[in-house]
């Protein structure tokens, strides 16, 4: 077997292909490379110097770094293959991978591939923020770099864009090293995580001002101030020396988009069935490039669970799965951003623990599974914030009775 030949090659080197790569070794799939295109193996929690991360995984509580640098220890114990400074660039049939590494173009063979590339904030021109364009404006991801890896402070008194949960990790990364934020500014009229959560800015004297329009960014060389429209239409000032844009994430994707996959509009990443099959058999995709976006506790599970169905697959000699046609649909009604996975397969259907799911905005009211007929299967009672993730089981439930699509909708409470 050529040196370039694996059973599995994982794209991504987060907690999501960590923890794949760890449970394939574990389940006796004997060539596992990991392909991660930055210089070290770990993902976002490696820029995260704050905890609560491991909890799940480890049993204790570790900050960003160290749990990322256990994740890629437990890997390399268990015979992982791990190429850093390795990106790839495309695909082609029959598990083939284009590689751009530190000694030129590799093609590597694999019988299959993982795509785990994750998510990334959405950029100040996917925002539409207005205004000049002064240093001292930077997303969440670049405040940790700067700070945690470069060892440096970009500001003093920043405001912060968002009300995700990472607008709250960027507050822990300011408070850190004696960055004051000024306000946490949210264009909707709620915040986008969990209200409990909100009672930390509060205690650390950082306002939440909801339902503000950011008008212009001010100042030259570097941020001075940034206008502002509050709720009713009155206009303020506010007095800082720099910006972080925070949250709005995106799917990672544009590997699986150059691979022909089939992607979902609400996730903008790889359609996928139960196992984290994709529209190619030969590739499967999970983690936060299938659901922006979760946190790495959660896509450390998903990642072992769908090594589990990775593992199986290539045990199956006959790979009858392949043969049983497109599965059912299941397609999010209205009020509902997106539903993952896409797909439920005939085999195995039991294997998906819930559907995982964001409504539009905050939601308070039923979730409704019916067949094609509009029989309701199941439903679920909601009150969830914005970003909030909805998870609806499916457990009991045999959906492999029929074959027709299935719709999950909400219906608002009056």
């Amino acid at each position: 077997m050529s040196e370039n030949t694996y059973d599995v090659a994982i794209v991504g080197g987060g907690p999501t292909g960590l923890s794949a790569a760890t449970e394939l070794k574990r389940m006796g799939v004997a060539r596992v490379v990991i392909l991660e295109r930055s210089a070290e193996a770990g993902g976002i929690p490696r820029h995260c110097g704050h905890p609560p991360f491991g909890l799940r995984e480890f049993a204790r509580i570790l900050t960003g770094p160290a749990y990322a640098h256990r994740l890629v220890n437990t890997a390399n114990e268990a015979g992982v293959t791990i190429l850093t400074k390795h990106t790839v660039v495309g695909t082609g049939p029959g598990g083939i991978l284009t590689v751009a590494s530190p000694d030129g173009i590799l093609t590597l063979q694999a019988t299959i591939i993982l795509i785990a590339t994750g998510a990334r904030e959405a950029t100040r021109a996917q925002l539409l923020v207005p205004g000049l364009r002064p240093s001292g404006v930077m997303n969440t991801a670049a405040l940790q770099a700067f700070i945690y890896q470069e060892h440096r402070v970009p500001f003093r008194r920043p405001i912060i864009v968002g009300s995700e949960l990472v607008s709250l990790s960027a507050i822990l990364t300011c408070r850190s090293h004696g960055i004051r934020p000024v306000a946490m500014v949210e264009s909707q009229p709620l915040p986008q995580a969990r209200r409990s959560f909100f009672a930390m800015p509060y205690l650390l004297s950082v306002p939440l001002m909801t339902g503000t329009e950011i008008l212009a960014i001010e100042g030259s060389p570097r941020v001075t101030s940034v206008h502002v429209r509050r709720q009713g239409g009155a206009e303020t000032v506010l007095d800082c020396d720099g910006v972080i844009l925070s949250g709005r994430f995106v799917a990672e994707a544009a590997l699986a988009e150059a691979s022909g996959l089939a992607l979902d509009r609400g996730t903008g990443g790889p359609a996928i069935d139960q196992h984290g099959r994709s529209s190619d058999p030969h590739i499967f995709a999970a983690g936060n490039v299938v659901h922006p976006i979760e946190t790495a506790g959660h896509c450390w599970a998903e990642g072992r669970r769908v090594a589990r169905a990775i593992a199986a697959e290539l045990k199956a000699p006959a790979r009858a799965e392949r043969s049983e046609g497109r599965g059912r649909n299941v397609i999010a009604g209205k009020g509902l951003k997106y539903v993952v996975p896409q797909r439920l397969t005939a085999k195995g259907v039991g294997a998906a623990p819930a559907l995982n799911l964001r409504a539009d905005g905050a939601a308070r009211g039923r979730l409704v599974l019916s067949d094609a007929s509009g029989t309701p299967l199941r439903e679920m009672r909601i009150d969830a914030a914005p970003q909030q993730p909805i998870r609806f089981s499916l457990a009991g439930l045999d959906l492999a009775a029929d074959s027709n699509d299935l719709k999950l909708r909400l219906e608002p409470k009056a």
